[in-house]
């Protein structure tokens, strides 16, 4: 993508465990898409909204101090999952992904982009979308790209602010269904409890169901269960975002090599419906009775009340 170009930028959205990372590495392989290597994380220690006590700031659209400089600007991008992997490699679950960057590269690319540039939200966050993909050695290009994707969970909930700085953005919220997100979800090191974990998926939910009324064609709305069981689901999203079908959506990817499994870039391993019920039926019948009765309102807006 040449920088002459309008940059445009495709954000992930997805509640945890909900298909976010599934649906990143369904997106991989297409040729007119530059694909974050894993989570963006774009947060800032400075980003701060009335939702911060459900989210940690990492997830959230980035905040800058007005003193700062380009250079402390790039540190402050949360980005943990790509900056662990170039700075100690041995403690990155992605050390065998064969990503070849020098994140010295990548912060000089940064700086040099925004040379004669407003230090702007906007600008910072197209500088680092931009500079990564310039650093990125053996990145698989098409030489057809004309969008970022990035996916940092629920950023979704930060629309407007996405919105106000770029109003050409995308956003694609992916919905689970709780039982098997939350059954998903226990399998983490630290997982929420049953309680916060549906609270924050029905507020999640409730706000991309209005953002996808107010924003009807920037904010894009799609279930998980659709996705994996119908391959015409993401090809039409797509097309919504204006891109062209490609075969590449059919299967998981990174840097264009299929994947068998979709781990370690979540818990998800085998994205089908047959393990997606699966996994639901892992919960006992007392988690599943909480989960109904805390998620009935938003279970029936995406049609899982039936489940």
């Amino acid at each position: 993508m040449s920088t002459a170009q309008p940059f445009k930028l495709i954000m992930l959205s997805a509640m945890y465990e909900n298909g976010g990372n599934t649906t990143h590495r369904l997106l991989d392989g297409h040729p007119e898409l530059f694909v974050y290597p894993f989570e963006s994380q774009i947060g800032t220690a400075m980003s701060t909204n009335f939702i911060q006590t459900l989210v940690p700031y990492r997830y959230c659209w980035p905040e800058f101090p007005i003193n700062g400089t380009v250079a402390s600007d790039y540190e402050l991008f949360y980005d943990e999952e790509l900056k662990t992997l170039l700075r100690v490699p041995e403690r990155s679950k992605f050390r065998h992904a064969g990503l070849e960057m020098n994140e010295t590269d990548r912060k000089k690319n940064f700086e040099i982009y925004m040379t004669g540039k407003d230090r702007t939200r906007a600008n910072l966050v197209e500088a680092f979308y931009v500079s990564t993909f310039q650093s990125w050695r053996n990145y698989n290009r098409s030489g057809k790209e004309k969008a970022y994707v990035g996916y940092s969970p629920v950023i979704g909930l930060d629309a407007e602010k996405i919105f106000a700085d770029m109003p050409d953005a995308q956003i694609l919220h992916v919905v689970r269904n709780p039982y098997s997100g939350y059954a998903d979800t226990k399998k983490r090191p630290f997982p929420l409890s049953l309680k916060k974990y549906i609270w924050t998926w029905n507020i999640m939910q409730h706000m991309a169901l209005t953002y996808a009324e107010q924003y009807p064609k920037n904010f894009h709305l799609v279930r998980f269960e659709d996705i994996i069981a119908d391959n015409g689901t993401l090809p039409n999203i797509c097309a919504k975002m204006g891109l062209t079908e490609s075969e590449t959506l059919q299967h998981p990817s990174w840097n264009g090599a299929r994947l068998d499994q979709v781990y370690p870039w979540g818990t998800i391993r085998i994205p089908t419906p047959d393990a997606n019920i699966a996994t639901m039926n892992e919960l006992t019948a007392e988690e599943k009775a909480d989960i109904r009765i805390s998620s009935l309102v938003m279970l029936r807006q995406f049609g899982y009340e039936n489940l």
